[in-house]
């Protein structure tokens, strides 16, 4: 007897974020939340493999939609986030933990890492 693996396809980056969080009931009463913890898992994994640049490229909220994500993208420094902007949400975590990245490194890149990016790493 053979198992069909299951598939998964998300609309966007919001549909990832929204799945790959941890179970709300607020989130299942809006009808964003994973349907099952595989598609939890597949949402994550999809997450992991995703380059922080399009996070950044691909806003979840347009700054000319809301005051905060404004001001958040006008005090966002792009030359901090240069040098991990190439690396995925999965690599950047080991990036972070790695014993070789040090706390000056880490400092380097505070105003680097949007909130987006940084609310994904304990999840993963």
């Amino acid at each position: 007897m053979s198992v069909m693996a299951e598939r998964f396809a998300f609309s966007g980056l919001n549909e990832v974020f929204a799945k790959a969080n941890e179970e709300k009931s607020g989130d299942r009463l809006a009808g964003i939340a994973a349907r099952s913890e595989q598609e939890r898992i597949a949402a994550k994994c999809t997450l992991a493999d995703l380059p922080l640049r399009d996070i950044i490229a691909r806003p979840l909220i347009l700054p000319e939609a809301d005051e905060v994500s404004r001001v958040l993208q006008t005090t966002w420094d792009e030359a901090a986030f240069q040098p991990v902007s190439a690396l995925t949400v999965g690599e950047f975590r080991e990036y972070l933990l790695d014993d070789a990245t040090t706390d000056s490194a880490i400092k380097a890149l505070r105003w680097g890492i949007m909130p987006e990016i940084a609310r994904l790493l304990p999840s993963l």
